[in-house]
């Protein structure tokens, strides 16, 4: 006998959270799946569960014809009434197969009446054990759809929180995390390289994504995520809770660094002050479930030059050249924080970068001179344009030639001391043809340095003004084998001169060596 399926659906129900009504769904397609298979796909069935057998109740439905066109779900009107049946053209007729052995009496007296009628003689005693195993199947497979289907309507609105879950397994790399009802993975991706877990571990993780079409966990976490971060503070500060605190944005460099910019709604309430909380006790808590992340708090402000000024602490800023157009910032900052603000590896101005989304250039006071220097001299090289008129045309934005090249002449022609409107279209068309030669330039030292590259170290000392094979020759005995190792005798002229033996000026030789690397300008005078 086989057992009431009533105690079965309420069990399963309970264990896996599946309301009964799915499962006696499943249970009804189940059976109607395996007669389909057993009884061929052409004719019609109907499955129904029975709540007074606790089974499920199989019927057969034929058509009442006058000629029969489709066997098995037609009759005809003549056979009908040849088996006793009371029947016309067009009534639909239900037979219920019996296929349970407590039913074995049923199925072999209606298989006496309608075996050959139905075409089912029979029939039942391999559909018993069919659809014991395709029932088994199609309930082990919606069992298992049900508990995703509740693992995503469970989480679906958790995405975007922190979630705290077991490590249970690792396979390929991935952490998978036991949640209690439901399991997750922490793929390789998403995991911070200086962290390790062990079997048992406590993970506190950022729910990244639901899949439900994902053939593992469905729950995808993430400790990477600078969610994570603004997640932790969340948690940490009740300011931030409270929305008295806000959260502008955050980037991390998961495991190394993290900054994050908060404002204040209420002046009363110093945003990073909240942040950072008694003796640091806040920032601390999170720094410690980062495993020591470093986390900088920023003030945010509505003028961008001061944001990314405080976005770039600690380092010391001097001036600020903003970019509007392309999103840009130049930072000019002391030489001797220079390192400070760019940091290790370049993170901290990446990072800054990250924060205020804009684009950021980080230069020492004495480059910045050095390059203001260069494009006065390459102004004031303009006919036209001296020293001084090259100072005022910097200080009011012509910055370069090709500033100039691209002026309004109209604009420039209002510059004092520039000579009018007819000054300033010429200063124009020599900027450009300086930009031009200066492309020139570029293109032929790009050749040269090519076709140096194709030369021997010995070649290229033999390019220097004043050397011979015999200087080469004296030169390899005292242990110069490139240009570059010539250039460095700059300070050791006498031991040069010495190996030399006072046949050539070994000033001279240092100097144009320089000169071949670009060290010195072509026209520098010798020594």
């Amino acid at each position: 006998m086989q057992p009431n399926l009533n105690m079965v659906i309420d069990q399963v129900g309970k264990d896996k959270n599946i309301e009964r009504k799915v499962l006696v769904q499943t249970l009804e397609q189940a059976i109607l799946t395996a007669a389909k298979k057993c009884f061929g796909q052409h004719r019609e069935m109907e499955a129904q569960f029975n709540e007074d057998t606790g089974s499920v109740d199989l019927f057969l439905i034929v058509n009442v014809v006058e000629q029969v066109q489709t066997p098995g779900r037609e009759i005809a009107i003549a056979d009908a009434r040849t088996h006793g049946l009371e029947a016309e053209i067009g009534d639909e007729l239900l037979f219920q197969i019996f296929y349970r052995p407590e039913d074995m009496d049923k199925a072999e007296e209606q298989d006496e009446r309608f075996g050959e009628l139905l075409d089912l003689k029979n029939a039942h005693k391999s559909f018993g054990r069919i659809a014991a195993q395709t029932a088994k199947q199609v309930i082990y497979q919606r069992v298992r759809e049900a508990e995703r289907e509740n693992v995503f309507n469970e989480y679906k609105d958790r995405k975007g929180e922190l979630i705290t879950g077991i490590v249970r397994r690792f396979e390929r790399g991935n952490i998978i995390v036991d949640l209690g009802r439901a399991e997750a993975i922490l793929p390789v991706r998403e995991q911070v390289p200086r962290e390790s877990y062990r079997a048992g571990d406590r993970i506190v993780a950022y729910v990244l994504d639901i899949d439900k079409a994902a053939r593992g966990p469905q729950i995808v976490l993430s400790r990477t995520h600078k969610g994570l971060l603004e997640k932790l503070f969340e948690m940490e500060v009740p300011e931030i809770y409270e929305k008295i605190v806000r959260i502008e944005s955050s980037a991390r460099e998961p495991g190394a660094r993290a900054k994050i910019a908060v404002s204040s709604r209420d002046r009363d309430v110093d945003p990073v002050g909240a942040c950072v909380g008694m003796k640091g006790s806040r920032v601390q808590a999170v720094v410690q479930e980062l495993r020591g992340e470093k986390i900088d708090i920023v003030p945010y402000d509505d003028d961008p030059a001061r944001f990314v000024c405080n976005a770039i602490a600690p380092a010391e800023v001097s001036r600020v050249i903003i970019d509007a157009e392309n999103h840009r910032m130049e930072l000019i900052v002391p030489d001797d924080k220079l390192s400070l603000a760019i940091g290790k590896k370049g993170q901290n101005v990446r990072l800054a970068s990250q924060l205020t989304g804009w684009k950021i250039d980080i230069h020492s006071e004495s480059k910045i001179r050095e390059l203001e220097a260069h494009a006065k001299a390459a102004m004031a090289s303009l006919s036209g344009v001296g020293h001084d008129q090259a100072e005022t045309l910097f200080k009011l934005g012509w910055r370069s030639v090709l500033d100039l090249a691209e002026a309004v002449p109209e604009e420039l022609a209002a510059v004092p001391g520039l000579g009018g409107l007819e000054a300033a279209r010429r200063i124009i068309a020599e900027s450009r043809g300086w930009l031009e030669d200066e492309r020139k330039r570029q293109v032929d030292a790009q050749r040269e340095a090519q076709r140096r590259a194709a030369l021997t170290d010995d070649q290229k000392l033999l390019e220097i003004k004043g050397m011979d094979r015999d200087v080469l020759a004296k030169l390899k005995e005292a242990g110069v084998n490139t240009v570059a190792d010539l250039a460095r005798f700059d300070d050791d002229l006498a031991r040069l001169e010495k190996s030399l033996e006072g046949q050539w000026d070994a000033a001279k030789l240092v100097h144009w060596a320089k000169v071949y690397l670009g060290e010195l300008p072509p026209g520098t005078p010798e020594p």
